[in-house]
């Protein structure tokens, strides 16, 4: 048997079997995968990339002939010269971004030690009431705000009491409504990275600092925070980029009072309608997604966490 088996055609075959059989299972994990990100990614931006470089029809459809028109456009050149619009409607657009993530790293970070906290067999049951509203539809949420929100609301009455806002005023909508909204809405995509992180603290550190008569405040800076700053990251991918393209939102609670991208997109299909111009600014948002990306991989890579290799 050893002889057939050293052979040097039967070793050829037996190598050739298992280059196939992994080949086989390679295709059996990442296939599935693979074939939505075709699908629904690759697909769809190399049409909506083709449609950038359209004219515009009649009725705002894709038109011959070809052209960077849709492109001038989305940097503020028109027929009427360069406008600063679109650059406002971006900066806007991230602003709202980045304010999104500050805020919920600041309720993030509480809740997690909050969680980490309490009894391990606890822990899950609490980290499940974070994620559970994020199950229902985001419309559906953002509706249960506007009644909390609404002129008529306790809230609200609450706040014309105080003189925050006038009687006969609601806090929706408006950029307050809008950033608690994305605030909620968002923040599990927060905690949950940072969970992780704070799951693998290294707690020798903290002691050792307390030995050194350390305040709470140089613990955290010194010997938490920089160890959760992968889950941070992680976090900061996770909110900033949807909601820098977030549609529903900012035109639910903001009213439509300050353009953001994700509504200029919308109208450029819906209202307006410009096809190649909505085309453009998508692919726009693309490339900012990916350069976000990125961006996390390299930070990723340096401070040597394993969330990078997951790009």
């Amino acid at each position: 048997m050893s002889a057939i088996a050293e052979h040097p055609a039967a070793k050829g075959s037996a190598e050739r079997t298992e280059r196939a059989a992994r080949a086989w299972r390679l295709w059996i994990t990442a296939g599935p995968g693979l074939f939505w990100i075709i699908l629904f990614l690759i697909l769809p931006s190399l049409i909506l990339l083709g449609i950038g470089f359209f004219s515009i029809g009649n009725y705002g459809n894709p038109h011959l002939p070809l052209t960077l028109e849709p492109f001038r456009e989305v940097a503020g050149y028109s027929i009427l010269g360069w406008s600063p619009g679109n650059i406002e409607v971006i900066l806007r657009s991230l602003v709202q971004a980045i304010s999104a993530a500050g805020l919920t790293i600041l309720l993030a970070y509480p809740v997690v030690f909050f969680i980490v906290a309490q009894p391990p067999a606890l822990r899950p049951l609490l980290l499940l009431f974070v994620i559970l509203p994020s199950w229902t539809n985001q419309v559906v949420r953002t509706y249960a705000w506007m009644e909390l929100l609404g002129p008529d609301s306790a809230l609200s009455h609450l706040a014309q009491a105080v003189g925050f806002i006038p009687a006969h005023l609601g806090l929706m909508p408006g950029i307050l409504a809008m950033q608690i909204g994305l605030t909620y809405n968002y923040l599990p995509y927060m905690v949950v990275p940072l969970y992780a992180a704070a799951e693998k603290l290294d707690w020798s550190l903290v002691e050792a600092g307390r030995d050194l008569y350390a305040s709470g405040a140089r613990l955290f800076w010194s010997a938490v925070f920089p160890q959760t700053i992968p889950g941070l990251l992680s976090g900061i991918i996770l909110v900033a980029i949807p909601a820098f393209g977030d549609y529903v939102v900012p035109t639910l609670l903001g009213g439509g009072k300050s353009m953001m991208i994700g509504a200029l997109i919308a109208s450029q299909f819906l209202q307006t309608p410009n096809w190649p111009y909505g085309a453009a600014l998508t692919i726009f948002m693309l490339i900012f997604t990916c350069g976000g990306l990125i961006v996390f991989r390299v930070m990723s890579r340096r401070l040597g966490s394993s969330e990078g290799s997951m790009i």
